[in-house]
């Protein structure tokens, strides 16, 4: 095969920034479509589950609309493409996550007779439900908008941090509606359930409420206070059963109301404030952030938001490309979520109430997913940002005992497998982000390297020297993770000259020694008397539990140790069978044991849909081979992301598959994402400038690059 070659060079100038807002007359933000990755196709294989509505940079607030009343699984965003019904829109959503959440506060307007129940999607007039044409539907950054067909209304969306506005234009001769509905939520029964909620009229123009929630997050309290820029002449309330006039609260489990206006010439306008802590806190929320602002205003400022935030990098590069970049770029910002109200109050783990000392409390941390590309990606461009999602995790482990595994509304889940924060938190300390205690952060990270909780029994792990899959299933792949946590742990042993903590963790880092097989070349489980687990079949993909895999095969999971990857040569018999089983693990297309959304963006074993795949392309970095590495890093980009509603090819796990593109489509990737090296890729970008927070620019110019001319010649820095 040709292998066309371009000159890849490095610049970095040490110059204080400027900005580049002045040289550009075309915003950034233009460039963000936040339709891409909102298809779930027929077949339900996922494509980002992301949500179109208005979101502010790592806002608590998420306002978006909901195709489906109920979510049962995936989308987890509550958001379809391929859907025609429009439900309402509720204040809080997850993007790209694998399980669903969220919902909070759904409204929706209303022309004509009201109707409690919210109907059957694609069924037009079952229930207060609209359809909707994706032809009469807009979104951009911080701002959403579409025509309920129905109803023959045109609702606008926008947000700050905390707050959500509502415009609603209709016809000036009819009379509208507005539904706020307090039990709208993931699937009911095992996955979650209402334990109260309420609905209290304060006057003509305002209302407040709560509900208290069990779901993927337990015990979530959701408080908000409204306002109406119009009196309402009329409410009703409805429990399920009964439809009850002009009283002025309901409480109970399914509780909605809808509230009646005068026609009018004027568009109506709902202004709402959220808060975890309480109703007082969602008013304070309103107050500081949307009282006195129009919803222009607001849509304005969170433009300029956006924009600000998507100006620490200026691309070239074509126009599909920069769409691709900066909607990624979007997305990788919407989380973490800043929990805490305004004045820094927010509802912690133990489920007290608590302030944050700097006046933030983020959550939302997908770990297993952002560890890998996104965190490192804050920490680049936005190390104090960085290092207060750092202090936010400490706070867990100072409250909780250890630091986060999956954290939701400042509840710890338990999703997913080792404990990620680890990595984080090391790379933090080891770059020195503002505001991170060294000593604080160690005790958080030995911590939760030592102290049993659950997919983590320590005592187990010390005992045999690897995870027993009688004792603990997903024992091979949480080895594997554990070795890559307890190498961070030993790192920063060192750097703060803990030298017995330093040898203990070290020697624990290489525990993936154990279940390690060199008769068939594969990390294989093994039960607590030593002996493998058998039949073994490398295809066999594992899920969530009761198999030695998480989200993975044997094949996947074998390039897990980018911690030692010398060490994992050696162990595959020397460079050219290192070379020849890479070579296999990115040719061979089976795909037996393919369960889930999960497994997806084959390129033989290799799955771009998930995330322990995502470091294996540049491996061949490490073994002479970089070409090999340039070829398939480019083939992923070229063909696995696009800037359609399809654009992702799977997960996109708040925004780590974003991450991954944006470091790669500047040529480099965090591969081991605790030591800061990078590994050289394959640049589709002509240049990427980014402006550091430091003042300083770090420039990448891919000289030549094109679809065909995809192999770097040489660098330079």
């Amino acid at each position: 095969m040709e292998k066309k070659s371009f000159f890849l060079f490095f610049l970095f100038f040490a110059c204080a920034y400027t900005g580049f807002a002045q040289k550009s007359t075309k915003r950034l933000t233009s460039y963000v479509d936040p339709f891409i990755g909102t298809n779930m196709a027929d077949n339900n294989s996922l494509s980002g589950s992301n949500f179109p509505g208005a979101a502010y940079p790592s806002g608590f607030v998420q306002l978006s609309p909901d195709t489906y009343y109920e979510v049962i699984g995936d989308p987890s965003s509550g958001y379809n493409y391929q859907c025609n019904t429009i439900f309402g829109f509720s204040h809080n959503h997850l993007s790209g996550t694998g399980v669903s959440d969220l919902f909070d506060v759904l409204m929706m307007p209303g022309m004509g007779r009201i109707k409690f129940n919210p109907g059957e999607e694609g069924k037009v007039g079952t229930g207060f439900s609209s359809s909707f044409s994706h032809n009469e539907e807009w979104a951009k950054a911080g701002y959403y908008k579409v025509l309920l067909k129905d109803y023959n209304v045109m609702a606008e969306l926008t947000a700050t941090e905390h707050c959500g506005i509502q415009r609603y234009t209709a016809s000036p001769q009819d009379s509208m509606h507005v539904l706020v509905d307090m039990y709208h939520s993931r699937e009911k029964g095992q996955h979650g359930n209402i334990i109260g909620a309420s609905i209290k009229v304060i006057d003509n123009s305002h209302i407040c409420g709560y509900r208290v929630i069990t779901g993927w997050a337990r015990m979530r309290k959701v408080y908000f206070y409204a306002e109406f820029s119009e009196p309402f002449v009329k409410n009703y309330f409805y429990d399920g059963r009964h439809t009850v006039e002009d009283i002025p609260f309901l409480n109970g489990g399914l509780v909605r109301g809808a509230f009646c206006f005068a026609p009018s010439s004027t568009p109506l306008t709902v202004k709402v404030g959220v808060s975890s802590v309480s109703v007082e806190g969602a008013k304070n929320n309103f107050e500081a952030e949307i009282e006195n602002k129009t919803f222009d205003e607001v849509a304005e400022a969170a433009d300029a938001a956006w924009e600000n935030k998507l100006m620490v990098a200026k691309v070239e590069g074509s126009e599909s490309q920069k769409k691709i970049f900066y909607t990624g770029l979007y997305h990788a910002f919407i989380q973490p979520n800043n929990t805490a109200d305004v004045d820094g109050l927010y509802q912690a783990p133990d489920m007290t109430i608590k302030k944050a000392e700097d006046g933030k409390q983020y959550s939302t941390f997908s770990l297993w997913d952002t560890f890998r590309a996104a965190n490192p990606l804050y920490a680049l461009l936005y190390p104090t940002l960085e290092g207060s999602y750092v202090n936010s995790m400490i706070r867990q482990s100072g409250n909780y005992g250890f630091l986060p595994i999956w954290q939701l509304w400042n509840d710890e889940n338990y999703c997913m497998i080792g404990n990620h924060a680890i990595p984080i938190v090391v790379d933090a300390v080891l770059k020195k982000l503002p505001g991170v205690d060294p000593e604080r952060a160690y005790n958080a990270i030995k911590a939760s390297a030592t102290v049993d909780h659950l997919n983590s029994p320590f005592h187990i792990y010390d005992k045999y020297g690897y995870m027993p899959e009688n004792l603990q299933s997903q024992s091979v792949s949480i080895t594997l993770e554990m070795c890559l946590d307890d190498w961070c742990v030993a790192e920063l042993a060192k750097y703060l000259g803990k030298d017995a903590d330093y040898e203990y963790f070290n020697k624990r880092s290489e525990y993936y020694r154990n279940l390690f097989d060199k008769s068939i070349g594969f990390f294989r489980g093994k039960n607590s008397d030593g002996k493998w687990l058998s039949p073994f079949d490398p295809l066999q993909y594992g899920g969530n539990g009761g198999n030695p895999y998480t989200e993975g095969n044997a094949w996947q999971y074998l390039w897990c140790v980018p911690e030692n990857v010398p060490d994992l040569v050696s162990l595959l018999g020397g460079k050219s069978s290192f070379i020849k089983k890479l070579d296999t693990f990115f040719s061979l297309a089976d795909k037996r044991g393919e369960v889930n959304g999960n497994a997806s963006g084959f390129i033989g074993q290799y799955a771009h849909g998930n995330e322990p795949s995502h470091h294996i392309i540049y491996m061949y970095d490490f073994v002479g081979q970089p070409w090999k590495t340039q070829a398939l890093a480019a083939k992923v980009m070229k063909e696995l992301y696009t800037d359609q509603p399809s654009g992702y090819c799977g997960n996109e796990d708040c925004g780590q598959m974003s991450a991954w593109y944006i470091f790669s489509s500047m040529g480099f990737y965090p591969f081991n994402p605790a030591n800061g090296v990078y590994a050289i890729g394959a640049p589709v970008l002509k240049s990427a400038e980014l402006n550091l927070e430091n003042g300083k620019t770090f420039k990448t110019v891919a000289e030549n690059v094109s679809d065909k001319n995809i192999y770097i010649g040489s660098t330079e820095l």
